[in-house]
């Protein structure tokens, strides 16, 4: 464990501090934010905190490592209706070259989204997709 005695608030502080550190999305230190990630989930093992931790992974390790972590999250209880998730899933899908797949996925997507904002994005990136 990499920060065993940090409590769940640190842990989230310090991921945060690892994104605001970062000038960019592409100077952002996802490995430790996942190595973080890993220990938020140890002591709180939530779907949301594995699905962050899917896309941290994703981020450092490439769309495949997190797709994998994410399709163990898509039979988690009181995940059905967590629009993010198959977002997730087509935004890697697509980073793969998955584009039927993706189209899928960004269509539950957008069926679930909570908000018009979240839905024009969505459905940005499914028209995007399907070019």
């Amino acid at each position: 464990m990499l920060v065993p005695r940090a409590g769940r608030y640190e842990l989230q502080a310090r991921i945060a501090a690892c994104h605001l550190e970062a000038s960019d999305a592409a100077s952002t230190n996802f490995a430790r934010i996942a190595e973080l990630y890993d220990a938020l989930a140890f002591i709180d093992p939530t779907p949301v905190v594995e699905r962050n931790r899917a896309v941290a992974v994703a981020m450092s390790q490439g769309p495949e490592a997190g797709l994998r972590l994410i399709d163990a999250l898509v039979t988690s209880r009181g995940m059905e209706d967590y629009y993010l998730l198959p977002a997730t899933r087509a935004d890697l899908l697509r980073r793969m070259g998955r584009g039927t797949e993706a189209a899928t996925e960004y269509e539950k997507a957008l069926q679930l989204a909570p908000s018009e904002a979240e839905k024009r994005y969505l459905g940005k990136r499914l028209a995007e997709t399907r070019r």
